[in-house]
């Protein structure tokens, strides 16, 4: 069956293992999520689950989405993500996934939004190397150099390498190992870092690649 949840990233901290080893993990506030509405071929072109995550007072709601909700016999939620599953049928609207959906030693892929670093260089944005901190380089070292020729063909090429924005961009990370479920406090704990601040709003996917 597949499955997939949205939490809420928490931290990262360290657990040990039967053998005493350190394994650094990344705790995820998974769910509860509940099944809020469900796209049908018929209807919609597509199958695929929608669920929200994260309660949200009523007066913070708008009309079109209380609407949603209301259809859907659901509480307001804060968030919402459609899950294309090959096995939508097995999903009905009402219906709550929760952190034991996932189990210890499980493949899973997380997807989050990366954290936001402003305007970087190309050192720090690209891995570029420093020029040379000697005569005839210029006022500066960690500029990218020359860009292309001037006489041909006169101008920049689309994709270039260049000093800009970094991060807060979405980004996977894949085949991550779930090293411990707490279903009590709807917990999971993910071997080494995903993307995101604390806080962040992430999704867990079975692994594509497992």
């Amino acid at each position: 069956m597949q499955k997939g949840i949205i939490g809420k990233k928490i931290g990262m901290t360290q657990i040990f293992d039967e053998k005493g080893r350190v394994i650094p993990v990344t705790v995820v506030e998974a769910g509860p999520c509940v099944v809020t509405q469900k796209k049908t071929v018929e209807k919609d072109g597509y199958e695929a689950v929608q669920v929200g995550f994260g309660d949200l007072k009523a007066n913070k709601v708008t009309k079109p989405l209380k609407g949603h909700f209301d259809k859907g016999g659901v509480a307001p939620k804060r968030i919402l993500k459609e899950f294309r599953f090959d096995n939508t049928e097995e999903y009905q609207v009402g219906d709550l996934i929760k952190a034991d959906a996932f189990s210890n030693g499980e493949k899973v892929d997380v997807t989050g939004t990366s954290k936001g670093k402003g305007y970087a260089g190309v050192i720090k944005r690209w891995n570029f190397g420093r020029l040379k901190e000697t005569h005839g380089t210029g006022p500066v070292a960690r500029h990218s150099g020359s860009n292309g020729a001037c006489s041909s063909p006169s101008r920049v090429f689309k994709g270039m390498k260049l000093a800009g924005h970094l991060g807060s961009e979405r980004v996977t990370v894949q085949n991550l190992l779930v090293a411990k479920v707490d279903a009590e406090n709807n917990l999971i704990a993910i071997k080494g870092a995903i993307p995101g601040p604390n806080g962040g709003t992430v999704v867990i996917r079975d692994s594509v690649k497992a």
